[in-house]
């Protein structure tokens, strides 16, 4: 460790987690967290990641910029997730730990950027639970006159609480959650084949394949309406690292979290490549417009009311499904920067039941500014936040690749343990992830509605910069007068 290092880590931070019994006899990991988290909760977990308001919301917006082509965008980019999945699955099988990219990060590339990890995944959860309980203020339109500002404040009270009682509990939450989105969307699916196949529905008559490329061929915008959309498509990923995060909390993290990995093929083919393949073959692409799902759409147009309703409370549950595991991973990303001297000691604490309450506080209240935004802007609220959402998600996966390519070469000189779920590919696959996430970027600077994000992303990086040399000087101080 560099001297670096040692300024910049407390006395008795770090370590690898090991596995030990607390006094109830309940399996906990070295971090002090419990392990609760079982093969089932960690599989559902997997898959709900995958599937979001990314996907039930924002798709509605991406249709209408690029038609069927869509489908070859969340493809291509769902390729890269696995890749950026299976980087992260070697590093998790050489030291699984809670703090996840950030500690992975710091041991890598250095302690400035695990706090800059750190401090960003956190912000990045903080913003997407605003961008969910903003879905979700929408959603509650489809039903009532209700002010988005007062559903968005109830639902973020609602699970803060939840998320005070217990991971186990948490865990049972994102379980059902996923189920209920799985089950939809399977359902949806097969609805969709029976209209093609049977003719049924008011959509029976028109239903055809030839729709993904009648109106205006597969690329009715151009090419470049395809590459504008990759801003959403790479929202509509984001959370599928949240396994990652989960490491210090399952069981048995050596054998679950890399059948967890191994499913995002899978889960990518068939929840986002499948159904808009369904979708777009029985209603034309161009009936979908901004800021309607087009699952509700698609079964409003099939004549099947009660199907919209149902569906819309799916998409209901899958925004407050991905809030609470916001609120879930942001208290666990502020214990891991406190327990490395990079955040207030405050946030270290945890309470019987193993749960980080301040740092889950903290954001918590971080959150409410989401019922300021619905009160502000209700029409354009969603926008507003999910390019910043978007960079600043990416930051991880960026990091994790930077992480697994230096740990690969350390591994390969025999400076450390060869993990024992290797990435296929790597380093290319790593690389070529790298370069599409740089893509991504530059297209989002070329788009005037995502260009807001990297117009903060300066302001936040000199925050953190600033941060981070008042903290290591605390640090080097704290050190120097104990010695």
């Amino acid at each position: 460790m560099t001297s670096e290092q040692v300024a910049d880590r407390p006395a008795g931070a770090g370590g690898t987690p090991g596995t030990q019994q607390d006094g109830s006899g309940e399996s906990t990991s070295g971090e002090g967290y419990q392990r609760a988290l079982g093969t089932r909760q960690i599989q559902m977990i997997a898959i709900g990641g995958a599937i979001g308001t990314g996907l039930f919301l924002g798709a509605g917006k991406a249709i209408d910029r690029a038609g069927p082509s869509l489908i070859l965008a969340y493809a291509i980019a769902g390729l890269v997730i696995f890749f950026i999945m299976r980087a992260l699955g070697e590093l998790l099988m050489y030291r699984p730990v809670s703090g996840s990219f950030s500690e992975y990060a710091r041991e890598f590339l250095g302690p400035f950027f695990g706090f800059v990890t750190g401090w960003t995944y956190w912000l990045f959860w903080v913003v997407t639970g605003i961008t969910e309980v903003t879905a979700a203020a929408t959603y509650m339109t489809y039903w009532w006159n209700i002010p988005q500002w007062l559903s968005a404040l109830v639902f973020t009270v609602i699970l803060y609480a939840a998320n005070l009682i217990s991971v186990k509990l948490f865990g049972e939450l994102e379980f059902w959650f996923s189920m209920v989105k799985v089950t939809a969307i399977v359902g949806m699916i097969l609805i969709c084949a029976g209209v093609l196949t049977l003719g049924f529905s008011d959509a029976g008559d028109t239903a055809t394949v030839a729709n993904l490329w009648n109106d205006g061929g597969f690329f009715p915008q151009g090419i470049t309406g395809t590459l504008m959309t990759l801003q959403i498509v790479m929202f509509a990923f984001l959370a599928v690292e949240l396994v990652g995060v989960t490491a210090g909390e399952s069981k048995d993290p050596k054998t679950v979290l890399p059948k967890a990995i191994n499913t995002v093929p899978w889960r990518i083919a068939v929840f986002y490549v499948g159904a808009l393949i369904m979708i777009l073959s029985v209603v034309p692409w161009s009936t979908f417009k901004p800021g309607v799902s087009p699952f509700v759409k698609a079964f409003e147009e099939m004549g099947l009311g009660v199907g919209a309703a149902i569906v819309n409370f799916v998409v209901l549950t899958a925004a407050l499904s991905s809030c609470n595991s916001g609120m879930y991973s942001t208290g666990r990303m502020l214990r891991d920067l406190a327990l490395n001297g990079q955040g207030p000691k405050a946030f270290a604490k945890l309470t019987k039941n193993g749960l980080p309450l301040v740092g889950t506080t903290f954001s918590a209240a971080l959150m409410l500014v989401g019922v300021w935004i619905n009160y502000q802007w209700p029409g354009d609220a969603f926008d507003y936040v999910v390019s910043f959402a978007t960079i600043s998600g990416m930051w991880a996966w960026i990091m994790i690749l930077c992480s697994q390519i230096r740990y690969r070469r350390k591994a390969d000189r025999g400076e450390l343990p060869q993990s024992s779920f290797k990435a296929p590919g790597a380093p290319y696959t790593s690389w070529f992830a790298l370069a599409f996430i740089g893509m991504v970027i530059v297209m989002m600077g070329i788009d005037k509605d995502a260009r807001i994000s990297l117009y903060c992303a300066p302001i936040w990086a000199l925050l953190l910069g600033v941060s981070y040399l008042v903290t290591k000087k605390r640090n080097a101080q704290s050190l120097a007068s104990k010695n």
